[in-house]
């Protein structure tokens, strides 16, 4: 039941395939990378969730949560077809999906974009889902406390995102990258330290969440700015899915490498760092600052 859900969530969450597109064509492209960033706030609702579920789950039970939910999924719906409307810049393209996926898949920027977006949303992702039992393990906050501190972790993401990509429309974004890999080693290797609640281990884990936040805007700036402008929906649908499949593994090694007797997850968050310094490394050796927009397959 959980895969077949699952199945259809995923549906819902390549609205990144459509939004990227959608946004590009309202903007001029020196504008793009801070209304991509926007969009991206919409990571917002990880930190609502976070923030209420377990309160809603307390107060109402786990099935009338569920339909508050799915009451509020339909209202989205709605309120987008009542006022969302395609840029007077919108052409449709009404080639097969088969081939315009085959066709991104064959552009050498979608395999490097989508590694580094494994990294930085994965990294989002996979926090957002596992820092209440991180919380709840480590320091001993309920899991009402827990799902608060998280929240904070989620919403600091979300904000620093659109800055990740206010600063890729003025500086080239493998900049702005290479700060997000920077930053995400230095404070995953001071979580390593476990410090102390609330004030440094706040400090710490939302540093980190405004590391993977830039990242996050800084990279899909860089997927419009380098992919063919008839190839960019298609694009960004296979990197939002590398973003999504980066996020599901972290946990899984977080909850294998646990040390139980000690209390610590090192061997995870030292993954972590040497992931984030083996990404830097790459952007700084083999992506160029400056790079012309990709062709499309012929």
């Amino acid at each position: 039941m959980l895969v077949v859900f699952g199945f259809f969530l995923g549906i819902a969450g390549t609205i990144f395939a459509v939004g990227i597109p959608f946004a590009n064509n309202w903007y001029e492209p020196a504008r793009r990378g801070f209304a991509t960033g926007v969009f991206g706030m919409g990571m917002v609702g990880t930190a609502l969730s976070a923030f209420f579920t377990p309160r809603l789950v307390n107060s109402f039970g786990l099935l009338t949560t569920h339909i508050l939910i799915a009451l509020a999924l339909a209202a989205t719906a709605a309120l987008c077809i009542a006022v969302m409307r395609d840029s007077p810049a919108f052409t449709a393209n009404t080639d097969p999906v088969a081939p315009k996926l085959k066709a991104a898949a064959r552009l050498g920027v979608t395999w490097e974009m989508s590694l580094l977006y494994a990294i930085v949303f994965g990294g989002f992702v996979a926090f957002s889902n596992y820092l209440p039992t991180y919380i709840k393990t480590i320091y001993g906050f309920s899991p009402v406390d827990a799902g608060a501190r998280t929240a904070g972790f989620a919403l600091a993401a979300v904000l620093a995102r659109p800055v990740g990509g206010a600063l890729s429309d003025r500086i080239p974004p493998k900049y702005v990258v290479l700060t997000s890999f920077a930053g995400t080693a230095v404070t995953a290797f001071v979580a390593v330290f476990q410090p102390p609640p609330d004030v440094w281990s706040a400090a710490t884990f939302i540093a980190l969440a405004v590391f993977l936040g830039i990242g996050t805007g800084g990279v899909f700036a860089w997927v419009a700015r380098r992919s063919p402008a008839q190839s960019v929906g298609s694009v960004t649908g296979i990197v939002a899915a590398a973003g999504g499949l980066g996020g599901y593994f972290p946990p899984l090694v977080m909850g294998a490498t646990y040390n139980a007797d000690q209390n610590h997850y090192t061997v995870g968050l030292l993954l972590l760092v040497a992931t984030a310094v083996i990404a830097f490394v790459y952007v700084a050796v083999k992506l160029h600052a400056h790079e012309p927009r990709q062709k499309a397959p012929t």
